[in-house]
């Protein structure tokens, strides 16, 4: 018999209980671990990344809107991701379709709606809430591609561009020299087609509110 691993990412304890016993109970074949944050989530895919599916809070300690997504698929594209949360917004759902998700899934679902959205993307097909409109594709489709093609490295620099560190000051927080942090820097802005740090600041900031506006308007 195949076993499969899968692993809920969730800084709520009760909650990754409740949703462990809900997808291993009565089923031999699925295997559950639990990481309480992404830092516990690529530990864990460090030691073994062989991994069928990760279930992903959007709102984490660590994460900010979209990027602990942006993050997941960038270091692991070949790990399927279905986010679970408690956020119902079409416009959100949307945005973390075009990021890469796999699957939105409600966490004010009962146990049969879980287990059936949860074999259809172990099956390899794309779960989507029922009943859902999701919003048109619009201006923002474009940058939702240019965001997919950042690496990891650089959606760190990203964040930390976000937090108003310098290069000297992100070199020392990733180790990595100054004069890597600036080739990230300029990888960033091609990346984005933005022409300033600011800008690349503004996008990061939409990541974090999952609204994308204001990277489209001029400066």
């Amino acid at each position: 018999m195949t076993t499969r691993r899968i692993i809920i990412v969730d800084d709520h304890p009760l909650f990754r209980a409740a949703l462990r016993q809900t997808l291993s109970g009565g089923d031999p074949s699925i295997r559950v671990e639990e990481a309480g944050d992404l830092s516990a989530l690529s530990a864990a895919l460090e030691k073994d990344r062989d991994c069928d599916l990760v279930l992903l809070d959007l709102n984490m300690p660590g994460t900010r809107g979209f990027s602990g997504l942006l993050l997941l698929r960038a270091q692991y594209p070949e790990i399927p991701v279905m986010i679970i949360s408690a956020v119902e917004d079409g416009a959100t759902i949307r945005r973390a379709f075009e990021l890469g998700a796999a699957g939105y899934l409600h966490k004010s679902v009962g146990p049969t709606d879980i287990r059936k959205a949860i074999e259809m993307v172990l099956s390899g097909e794309i779960y989507m809430p029922e009943g859902l409109d999701l919003p048109e594709a619009d201006g923002q489709s474009a940058l939702m591609q240019r965001l997919s093609t950042l690496t990891p490295q650089q959606i760190r620099v990203l964040m930390m561009l976000s937090d108003g560190l310098m290069n000297k000051q992100i070199a020392y927080e990733l180790n990595i020299s100054e004069a890597t942090v600036k080739a990230h820097v300029s990888a960033i802005l091609q990346k984005l087609d933005v022409d300033s740090r600011t800008q690349a600041v503004i996008a990061a900031a939409k990541i974090e509110e999952g609204q994308f506006d204001l990277l489209l308007q001029p400066d």
